[in-house]
């Protein structure tokens, strides 16, 4: 039986690390999706290209770069795919390995456990992986709502600065 569950561990590993470099891979930067709401109630949806001292330079859906003063923007909701079923496969998966290598670190004596020891723990491990995986995906991807009217010069700042990490590219000048 210790060949059986080694072998179900190495694949498990193998899929694992076979899935890894598909995100790790070298793709260009985009930049945060933004919708910006004005002070006169226009909104303006685009990429965030980039931050300059007094303006932001977005990226609209018609493909035509636009600078928006920052005077002028009332509030700035940085839009965030929900990576919920992302996060909850990988938890799934590193759950299951984690509860097949549990299962096998456990060596049940009792001959009649041994069969489904190794599926319930890759069971066990991952429903609860997944459910981490799940609650983190779904933090890591909430929208978030800036607002700018009213803020105070040094306040101000600091929010450019941490769009200025969002942006496509976050030393434009």
């Amino acid at each position: 039986m210790k060949t059986a569950a080694h072998k179900l561990t190495a694949v498990s590993l193998a899929l694992l690390l076979l899935s890894l470099p598909i995100l790790l891979s070298a793709a260009e930067r985009r930049g945060a999706g933004l919708v910006i709401t004005l002070k006169d109630g226009q909104t303006v949806t685009g990429e965030l290209i980039g931050v300059k001292p007094s303006s932001l330079l977005l990226l609209t859906p018609a493909g035509k770069d636009e600078s928006i003063d920052v005077a002028g923007i009332r509030e700035i909701k940085v839009v965030r795919k929900s990576r919920a079923l992302k996060g909850a496969l990988y938890g799934f998966l590193a759950g299951a390995v984690g509860g097949i290598a549990l299962a096998y670190a456990v060596k049940a004596t009792e001959e009649s456990v041994k069969p489904i020891i190794y599926p319930l723990g890759a069971v066990a491990g991952g429903t609860a992986g997944g459910l981490i995986g799940l609650g983190i995906g779904a933090l890591a991807g909430q929208t978030r709502t800036i607002r700018l009217e009213g803020t105070a010069e040094s306040a101000l700042k600091d929010v450019l600065a941490d769009l200025r990490t969002m942006a496509r590219v976050p030393d434009y000048k």
